[in-house]
C-alpha cells in the first residue's frame, strides 16, 4: 500500500492550502462565468491602477487542465516544507511566495513597459495573465539551486531532474500550450534565481507580515479606486493636487483620514 496522502498534507501544509485555494478560486470562476479578463492581469490594466490584479490573476486558471499543470507541479515541489534542515522550511516557503507573487508579477509587467515603450510592440498592452505559474516557475528554480539532487514529479507519471527542470519546461510549456506566458514563466526563474543567490532575502515573520499587510492595503484601495469593487466604508477623495488623493474610512461615526500616493489576448502563467 501506498503511503496516505492525509501525512503528505500533514508535511506540506502552506503547499496544501496553495492547492486548496487555487481549486476554489477555479470553481467560483467556472461557477459564476467569470471572464478571465475580470481578474488576469495586463499592461492597460496595471496602468489603469488595477493593481488587485496581480494577486487575483496568479491565483485564476483558464481551465482544469492549467489547473492541474500548476497544482501537480506545486504539490511536488511543497517539498521545500520538508528541507527546514537546509534553511528552508514551511515559514521560508511563505515568506518567499508572498516575494514571488507580488516581484514576478512587477518583473512582468516591467518587461512589458520595456517591450512596449522601447520596441513599440503594442501586442503585449493587451495580453492578459492569469494563473499560478510565475510562482511555480519560481521554486523549481529555488529548489535547483537550494537542492539539485531532487526530482520533479508531474501528474505522478513525468519525473524531471530539478537542476534542469526550470528551463526544460519552460521550452516544453512553450512547445505544448500556445498560450503559455513565456515572459510570465520567464519572471517567476528570474525571481527565483534572485531569491536563491541572495539577491532577495533577508524575509522573517515581521517582515512577511508587513509585506501582507501592504499587500492588502493596496489590493483594497486599487479595488476602491479602479470601481471593481464598492467598499462603502472606504471614501477616496482627490484634494487640490489630483495626484495625492485623501482617504477616508467612515463607520460608527468615526473617521480617520491621511494622505497617501496614488499608487486581447490571454495568457497562462
Amino acid at each position: 500500500m501506498g503511503r496516505p496522502l492525509f501525512y503528505d498534507i500533514i508535511e506540506k501544509p502552506a503547499t496544501s492550502c496553495i492547492v486548496t485555494i487555487c481549486s476554489l478560486i477555479w470553481f467560483v470562476i467556472q461557477k459564476k462565468s467569470i471572464g478571465y479578463s475580470q481578474v488576469g492581469l495586463s499592461y492597460d490594466t496595471a496602468i489603469e491602477g488595477h493593481y488587485w490584479r496581480m494577486i487575483t490573476s496568479a491565483f485564476s486558471h483558464i481551465s482544469v487542465l492549467h489547473l492541474v499543470f500548476n497544482m501537480s507541479a506545486l504539490w511536488s515541489l511543497g517539498v521545500v516544507e520538508q528541507l527546514g534542515h537546509l534553511g528552508l522550511g514551511t515559514a521560508y516557503y511563505l515568506h518567499y511566495t508572498l516575494v514571488l507573487v507580488v516581484f514576478s508579477g512587477v518583473l512582468v509587467i516591467g518587461i512589458y513597459h520595456l517591450l512596449i515603450a522601447r520596441f513599440k510592440v503594442d501586442y503585449f498592452r493587451r495580453v492578459t495573465a492569469v494563473g499560478y505559474s510565475c510562482v511555480v516557475f519560481g521554486w523549481m528554480t529555488i529548489l535547483s539551486v537550494k537542492q539539485p539532487s531532487s526530482k520533479l514529479d508531474l501528474f505522478g507519471l513525468l519525473s524531471l531532474p530539478i537542476s534542469f527542470a526550470p528551463f526544460e519546461s519552460l521550452i516544453f510549456t512553450s512547445i505544448i500550450v500556445p498560450q503559455a506566458s513565456f515572459l510570465g514563466h520567464l519572471s517567476g526563474i528570474l525571481v527565483g534565481y534572485a531569491i536563491s543567490w541572495g539577491l532577495i532575502g533577508g524575509m522573517n515573520n515581521y517582515w512577511a507580515l508587513t509585506m501582507l499587510g501592504w499587500i492588502i492595503v493596496v489590493f483594497v484601495f486599487s479595488l476602491k479606486k479602479s470601481g471593481a469593487y464598492d467598499f462603502s466604508f472606504l471614501e477616496i477623495e482627490s484634494l487640490t493636487d489630483a495626484s495625492l488623493p485623501s482617504v477616508r474610512f467612515i463607520g460608527n461615526g468615526r473617521t480617520l483620514q491621511a494622505s497617501a500616493v496614488p499608487l486581447s489576448g490571454v495568457e497562462v502563467v
